[in-house]
């Protein structure tokens, strides 16, 4: 896991919620498959899993943040659930209304509502076109009688507006992309997203492309204009520091599957999955006085065109090892389920991790329990994740 250069934690948002508690983005099963074609004749050979039955609920003004290692599917989950990626199946709907189920003049409707800000602050934007436009085009194909935004000062005007909204100043407007820091660049993809008056945005990775001091900036600029417009975040990420800052909830991501889903107060002080343990372990501690032993993870990632049977982190896990090798692991697959005050753990054995078990562990010494862990820990059937 890359702690995108963050050389300590920052600390956990003091900022208010704004959460209201009712559904805004709900999500059931959602799958996402890329076929895998070979021969002369192009048989169908496989899938690559990228994302591969996922749930969760986002509330009217939460930030969800979806967590994880390269290719496990956050990305993928996100463009996927805007329609930038059509899905294999699986549903999602946003204040009740069906998103994969749009067409036509209903979709080009419902893209006002959900917005992206993109991983790469240079390549995000077209080089050719000045800002003005670069900003403008998304309100030039959204133009209506009723808005009036075919007409050039009328949509310079909200340009300028949304300018001044990110910390830019609106004769910017006329430069092109190369005369900007990336953090400026970044901020224009921001504007550019809040253009359309949206309710859910979906940032991608926006802070991994640039210094640690700018990231700062941003993650603050994103939760002044959450309160400001009433806005949803999925916030995807690699740096674990920056999730606790901005989350209000996190989702863990395994090999296209949710192995984690907790709020985030109660994720970093109390993980019950082995493989978000091992992630919170990495997060380097800002006293360089204190010596902190992490939990290295044995192995590669799975390829997610054939991954394990059973528990996708069996093959990686460090639990599984301290318990004896339960068969279980690699025969079942653990089921989502509830483990009391709103954390929602797909593990077997979520119980039985304790911080004399993880100092073992991160010791590289053995502590194998001969009773028959299997028996210990039956699977529990999955609860729904609420709200």
């Amino acid at each position: 896991m890359t702690q995108g250069g963050t050389t300590q934690p920052m600390e956990p948002s003091t900022a208010a919620p704004t959460s209201s508690g009712e559904p805004l983005v709900v999500v059931q099963d959602l799958v996402k498959y890329y076929p895998i074609f070979s021969g002369l004749f192009k048989r169908h050979i496989g899938d690559v899993r990228a994302v591969d039955g996922v749930s969760f609920v986002i509330n009217k003004g939460e930030v969800f943040g979806l967590v994880g290692e390269s290719g496990c599917g956050k990305s993928t989950l996100g463009r996927t659930l805007l329609r930038l990626l059509p899905q294999t199946s699986g549903s999602a709907t946003i204040s009740g209304e069906d998103i994969f189920a749009k067409r036509g003049k209903d979709l080009k409707q419902l893209r006002r509502r959900m917005q992206i800000i993109f991983q790469d602050p240079v390549g995000s934007l077209n080089p050719r076109m000045p800002v003005s436009d670069i900003i403008g085009e998304g309100l030039l194909a959204q133009a209506d009688g009723t808005n009036q935004w075919k007409n050039r000062k009328t949509r310079d005007e909200r340009v300028g507006e949304y300018l001044e909204v990110v910390g830019l100043r609106r004769d910017y407007a006329r430069r092109y992309p190369h005369e900007f820091s990336g953090g400026q660049r970044q901020r224009i993809g921001i504007a550019r997203a809040l253009a359309l008056s949206p309710d859910f945005v979906v940032c991608d990775e926006p802070v991994s492309a640039l210094d640690v001091s700018i990231q700062s900036q941003i993650l603050n600029l994103l939760l002044d204009l959450r309160r400001e417009f009433g806005l949803t975040y999925l916030f995807i990420a690699h740096n674990l520091s920056v999730v606790q800052y901005i989350s209000d909830r996190v989702g863990v991501m395994y090999l296209g599957k949710i192995a984690e889903m907790a709020p985030v107060e109660r994720l970093y002080a109390d993980p019950r999955h082995p493989y978000t343990v091992a992630l919170l372990s990495a997060i380097p501690d800002a006293d360089p006085r204190r010596r902190k032993r992490r939990l290295v993870l044995k192995g590669d990632v799975p390829s997610p065109a054939n991954p394990p049977s059973g528990c996708r982190f069996h093959t990686r896990c460090w639990l599984r090892t301290q318990l004896g090798d339960p068969e279980i692991c690699s025969t079942e697959e653990p089921a989502l389920r509830d483990l009391g005050g709103e954390q929602f753990t797909a593990c077997h054995f979520a119980e039985r991790i304790n911080p004399e078990l993880i100092k073992v562990a991160a010791a590289g010494q053995s502590l194998v329990d001969t009773s028959d862990a299997s028996d210990d820990a039956e699977p529990v059937s999955a609860a729904a994740p609420s709200a």
